[in-house]
């Protein structure tokens, strides 16, 4: 195979992996918003993490929320707790890496908020163990994950959200939660901004 067929191919998965994503997430991220846009107008906050390139997309969230995403706005609260390398470094070296989320959101979650948690393969003990902590302090989960949910998707009340990328590929899952995350960041500008 030539290296452009490669290229290809990629092109290729990733409109088909949209294109099935479109067809089955609409629904769940048209509520997603509203559930973020509901926890924005009671004065509450957004929490987001991730590992490794997932961190990426929290980042995404954030900066889109804090500053903008298409439009000049508000600043929204939208709290990334992938980006305090001293504190998480702390936590790992002090407690676990398991704890370095959760130990941040317990300090900085309140009841009402809403954590955000991104992850492709869904078997992260750090995230787990956020979830957990998230149920905890009566705090609300949407989950964006992939490859049938892992041990995340039995972790998850009625009150929470899943939305689940249908791929293997942790290439294309994450190019949906880019997708799904610009999708998020206009619904909710649309819905508080018009």
């Amino acid at each position: 195979m030539s290296l452009q067929d490669r290229i290809i191919n990629h092109f290729t998965d990733s409109i088909q992996t949209q294109q099935d994503a479109m067809a089955y997430l609409c629904e769940l991220i048209e509520y997603a918003s509203q559930r973020l846009v509901t926890t924005l107008l009671n004065d509450k906050k957004i929490l987001a993490c991730g590992n490794g390139r997932s961190a990426a997309c929290v980042q995404l969230l954030s900066s889109a929320m804090l500053n903008q995403f298409e439009r000049d706005r508000p600043s929204l609260p939208v709290i990334a707790l992938t980006t305090d390398n001293a504190a998480i470094t702390a936590i790992a070296n002090s407690y676990n890496f398991d704890d370095i989320f959760a130990k941040q959101l317990r300090a900085l979650g309140q009841s009402g908020d809403m954590l955000v948690v991104y992850t492709t393969g869904s078997n992260s003990a750090n995230i787990s163990r956020v979830i957990s902590t998230a149920h905890d302090k009566d705090i609300s989960v949407i989950a964006l994950t992939g490859n049938n949910g892992g041990v995340i998707a039995p972790l998850l009340r009625e009150t929470d959200i899943e939305i689940q990328v249908s791929s293997n590929s942790n290439a294309r899952i994450q190019e949906i939660h880019v997708l799904i995350t610009h999708c998020l960041c206009d619904l909710i500008d649309h819905q508080l901004f018009g």
